[in-house]
């Protein structure tokens, strides 16, 4: 796997990613996509929209569902009535809990600062801890390796090491420093002079308030959406009555969503605005536990199918610990980043939850009317439902560091991005081998052509083998290359990306050759 420093330099050279007003000096959390990233985060979108949405049969049973289901699609708005998020929970209960460091002024989550103590193992198995000073760092202890919490006090830590030479030195972790005042008076925050600088946990909402009108009071207040789904749960009825759906259907959204994140990190897998790729499905309740184990598996098999090393994915079943009070199963979708495994997507089953509470705090009848029941008395009920929510920036981003590769051809390094062709920015690049002998004019003719069916890149710039190596970085899957041999023979030069092969064939069978193997 490759560092992160090196993903994130390709992607600021190559123009994929950029710090959000990056001239002013940026913002915290804020990204933008440049010309070759915004290309690569709407073909996954595309990609997700496409297999999960618009292409769709339900009039067949998909390959390991229970049944035949249906699927829509909804854009619900980014601002909506505040007693919807008092109904989901979000207002009373979306939050999490933050320290601040009275003397650097750093804002931490109180969750992702592990705090342990030193301990020195001697020879004989003999241990002396150092009773004296906490430590806190960001990370949790035994998910992060113990240099990393290290570093925030390395040169303290090698001060006090001096005093037990020869002796192994390891962390031992203190849970629940950080809720007793008397140990939190011991902690020393990264970045400070002395112990005790960390305020007492509190709940901190991650919600972005606004205002809506020309009044700025109680009575204007609402929020930005900090997930895509409760604009589905509102808009389930609307749906059912205007659709024609019937159980077991899904709706999907693809939108951005918007959290005011205590520690924004980890380049854009953890921002303040991101979009999501959501599905609310909705079952029978006898049913919900195997639609949860096939949208569990069809969503982990969808990173595969787009090229993904299985390797470094992962699913991941959540401990009873861990689900939400409503929930009656929770896995996620995992990723090796350079940063460590974290979550790409998860796939609940939320049971009625959601539905529940909207009608509850709405007053609406939102109860889905089966007219092909028998029984009459079971005519009427709230479905439960499944949630597969994936990340965009996050899938983007994992596909970017699955695709990273250096290796050597013809004695030459060279950095390439294995992207699947249906992720890639750009499907393909046509160069004249010179720019003379009317190689650039009919270069430019199959350039022209090829861009009516997908994203096309033209370069003349250059020796032929440095336009090669620009596209690799792009992760352009194929090069065309027009030499004397077009213009006699009506042929071109392919050149695959990954092995670097190359083949003739002639400019009539160019399109279709490229469509098949791009998928467009």
């Amino acid at each position: 796997m490759e560092s992160m420093e090196k993903i994130v330099s390709l992607c600021k050279r190559r123009g994929f990613i950029f710090q959000s007003s990056e001239i002013y000096g940026g913002l915290n959390g804020a990204w933008d996509y440049g010309p070759l990233g915004v290309e690569l985060k709407r073909n996954l979108k595309q990609a997700w929209w496409d297999d999960m949405i618009a292409h769709h049969d339900e009039t067949q049973a998909v390959t390991g569902a229970p049944s035949p289901f249906g699927m829509v699609g909804l854009d619900s708005a980014l601002l909506m009535n505040p007693k919807v998020w008092e109904a989901s929970g979000h207002v009373g209960g979306f939050s999490d809990p933050m320290v601040d460091d009275r003397e650097t002024r750093a804002r931490y989550r109180a969750d992702q600062l592990a705090v342990f103590a030193l301990e020195f193992v001697a020879a004989d198995g003999g241990v002396t801890s150092y009773d004296g000073v906490l430590f806190a760092a960001p990370g949790e202890i035994g998910k992060t390796d113990d240099v990393e919490l290290f570093e925030p006090h390395r040169k303290r830590i090698a001060s006090i090491q001096k005093n037990h030479a020869g002796k192994q030195l390891r962390v031992a972790a203190v849970p629940n420093a950080l809720q007793d005042e008397m140990l939190r008076a011991k902690v020393l925050a990264p970045g400070a002079s002395a112990p005790g600088t960390l305020t007492a946990p509190r709940a901190f909402n991650l919600m972005f308030k606004t205002h809506v009108g020309a009044l700025e009071d109680n009575s204007s207040i609402t929020y930005l959406r900090p997930e895509t789904a409760q604009g589905i749960f509102v808009n389930f009825k609307n749906v059912c009555d205007t659709a024609r759906v019937r159980v077991p259907f899904g709706i999907g959204q693809v939108g951005k969503a918007f959290r005011n994140e205590i520690n924004p990190r980890n380049f854009t897998f953890r921002s303040r605005e991101f979009e999501q790729m959501e599905i609310e499905f909705f079952c029978r309740a006898n049913e919900s536990a195997d639609w949860y184990r096939y949208w569990r598996e069809r969503r982990y098999n969808w990173y595969l199918a787009l090229g993904m090393r299985r390797e470094n994915l992962h699913l991941r079943e959540h401990e009873k610990d861990e689900l939400a009070h409503y929930a009656a199963g929770c896995a996620d979708v995992e990723y090796d980043f350079p940063f460590g495994r974290s979550e790409l997507e998860g796939i609940a089953n939320r049971a009625d939850f959601d539905l529940r509470q909207h009608m509850q705090t709405s007053g609406k009848d939102l109860r889905y009317f089966d007219d092909q029941e028998p029984d009459e008395q079971a005519r009427r009920y709230l479905p439960h439902v499944i949630e597969p929510s994936a990340g965009a920036d996050r899938g983007a981003l994992a596909f970017l560091c699955d695709a990273y590769h250096e290796d050597e051809i013809g004695g030459e390094m060279r950095t390439v991005l294995k992207l699947h062709p249906r992720l890639a920015p750009i499907k393909t690049a046509v160069f004249p081998l010179v720019k003379k002998d009317g190689m650039p004019e009919k270069a430019l003719a199959i350039y022209r052509t090829l861009k009516r069916h997908f994203n096309v890149y033209y370069d003349e710039k250059g020796a032929i083998g440095r336009r090669y190596r620009r596209q690799d970085e792009a992760g352009t899957p194929f090069c065309v290359t027009v030499d004397g041999d077009t213009l006699t023979a009506g042929t071109v030069t392919v050149r695959e990306r990954d092995s670097c092969e190359q083949v003739r064939i002639g400019v009539s069978e160019l399109q279709p050759y490229l469509g098949d193997r791009i998928g467009a």
